[in-house]
């Protein structure tokens, strides 16, 4: 045979002939033969049964094993080096703010940001997922500090040889509201508290003074040490610090209202608080939108003005489905009589020069029930934005929002509207409320700086005022300067207008305080915002700019 058969032949040869790597053959140690039985089973085990054991027998005589280490459960085995994994309980996650570090924050915002209380308040809220009962404690805080900002630091500067860097002494005003004005809170949790910020804050080396001046407080106020300038002898000085409120306004107020009418609108508060709502008037009526809150759990009441609802207990109300859907809008009361002085009709030409964020403008919108125009000006973009929001939320298709700068006359929309509202930008006096820091970060240079803008806005916008149309000129503050002295001094330059005596708008407790075309709200006499607003009519056949 030839060589490739022969490989062929080997390959598949005998497996006997292959031989081991040291080149023995295998042994053949069993040698069965066809037909052979199988081994027998020594054991008949199925699966699934236990291994076999063997019992340990001692042998006789044989002693017990020693033992040799007393050990404890949890214990690692003796002598023998730890291996593996660390199995430590991992460290616990940091733990979020408390309701006083959500109080810090919003208060460090509005003092170093100039954010508004309430977005301040509602945005560390929103970050910090407190359950029900810190998120009150957290605003209670916020707002007692915040609205006697003025008398706390006063009593703290008192017990400081030097006034310490903005944290710490925000920290400082943090915990002296609870001591001064929250009795429900033990004075020990107050300090303590305060002395975990300081540290938490970077501030380990202020512990102390901190500590020190809290422990002061709470003493000198035990003693009844903390006094108030005399009422008689120093009223302005006195309604001052008890209301924290810059002495220049107080001044201001004083003169214009005495001091008895002056102390009631500063320690005016509503009795609880709530949130003013209305419908969408192009989605529900007034009965319709009573039968809604009902049913969605609201608790509710009839506001002051028409139309207008006060909500207590019910939350974020702007994170309610029925906001988001449009069905009603978040509005103070005085807000809403600002858009009724307008007398809005369907088919109207409406200009709101000075509309941001919106209320006033879309209430308008909706009381046109969507016809006409509704044309809306802001200075700035994302203010004009906000309107556009606002709009959208509510389907209003009869809003034009724009950028545009009232102050410059539009000569496009000379005498071709029938009703502009001036809605001006103003000191806020009248807010003082939703606003408290208004009361000690207002100067006199800041009023007397917006008193020729309000001017040169009423100016510019009047022009735009049809024959027999209507200029409603309003702000949400209480000084003459920026009101009724603006009303005068603009009559006395264009004779063309007139006040207008129609009270038929406003609620009829409010009628009395309607003279010479315009109205002053005050918050302690009339129980909501105080605002002003005056209705001037142009006189029929008059086209003088």
């Amino acid at each position: 045979m030839d060589q490739g058969n022969n490989k062929n032949q080997n390959q598949g040869g005998n497996k006997r002939d292959f031989k081991h790597r040291d080149g023995k053959p295998f042994e053949k140690k069993y040698d069965r033969k066809p037909g052979d039985k199988p081994f027998e089973k020594k054991f008949d085990r199925k699966p699934g049964d236990r291994p076999f054991e063997k019992k340990f027998e001692r042998k006789p005589g044989e002693k017990p094993f020693e033992k040799k280490y007393d050990r404890k459960p949890g214990d690692r085995p003796a002598g023998k080096k730890f291996e593996g994994r660390d199995r430590r309980p991992a460290p616990a996650k940091p733990a979020g703010p408390s309701a006083r570090d959500v109080a810090l924050r919003a208060l460090r915002s509005v003092a170093r940001n100039d954010a508004y209380a309430a977005q301040a308040l509602d945005r560390e809220l929103s970050a910090a997922h407190l359950s029900d009962e810190d998120r009150r404690l957290a605003a209670s805080i916020f707002y007692f500090t915040l609205e006697n900002r003025l008398r706390i630091e006063h009593v703290l500067a008192a017990r400081l040889k030097t006034r310490p860097e903005p944290e710490v002494m925000d920290i400082l005003c943090i915990a002296a509201a609870q001591l001064l004005f929250m009795d429900k809170i033990p004075d020990h949790a107050a300090v303590d508290e305060a002395v975990k910020q300081a540290r938490r804050a970077g501030r380990d080396g202020l512990t102390a003074l901190v500590n020190g001046v809290l422990r002061s407080l709470i003493r000198d106020r035990d003693a009844g040490e903390l006094t108030l300038p005399e009422r008689d002898a120093e009223p302005e000085a006195y309604l001052s610090e008890k209301y924290s409120t810059a002495p220049e306004l107080v001044a201001r107020l004083s003169a214009a209202y005495g001091v008895d009418q002056t102390e009631e609108i500063l320690a005016w508060s509503p009795d609880r608080r709530s949130d003013t709502i209305r419908p969408n008037r192009m989605r529900m009526s007034d009965a319709a939108f009573e039968a809604w809150l009902t049913q969605n759990g609201l608790a509710w009441e009839h506001a002051t003005v028409s139309g207008a609802y006060r909500v207590t207990g019910a939350g974020k109300l702007s994170a309610h489905e029925g906001y988001r859907k449009g069905l009603f809008s978040i509005q103070g009361e005085s807000s809403m009589l600002t858009a009724a002085a307008v007398g809005a009709k369907p088919g109207m030409q409406v200009l709101d020069a000075c509309a941001a964020p919106g209320g006033k403008t879309c209430l308008i919108a909706e009381t046109m029930q969507g016809t006409g125009r509704v044309y809306a000006w802001d200075l700035h973009e994302h203010r004009v934005e906000l309107i556009r929001a606002a709009a959208r939320r509510l389907e209003l298709d009869n809003i034009r929002a724009q950028v545009r700068d009232a102050a410059k006359p539009m000569e496009s929309m000379e005498l071709s509207m029938d009703a502009v509202l001036v809605d001006a930008p103003c000191s806020g006096l009248g807010v003082m409320g939703d606003k408290p820091d208004i009361k000690y970060r207002l100067t006199g240079a800041t009023i007397d700086a917006l008193v020729p803008v309000q001017k040169s806005i009423l100016n510019a916008c009047a022009s735009c005022v049809k024959p027999g149309g209507l200029l409603v000129y309003s702000t949400c503050t209480l000084l003459p300067e920026e009101n009724e002295k603006q009303i005068e001094a603009f009559l006395n330059l264009h004779p063309e207008f007139a006040p207008d005596g129609d009270d038929k708008w406003l609620p009829e407790q409010l009628r009395a305080h309607y003279v010479n075309g315009y109205i002053q709200i005050l918050p302690g006499r009339d129980g909501i915002e105080g605002f002003f607003i005056a209705r001037l009519r142009r006189k029929a056949g008059s086209y003088e700019r």
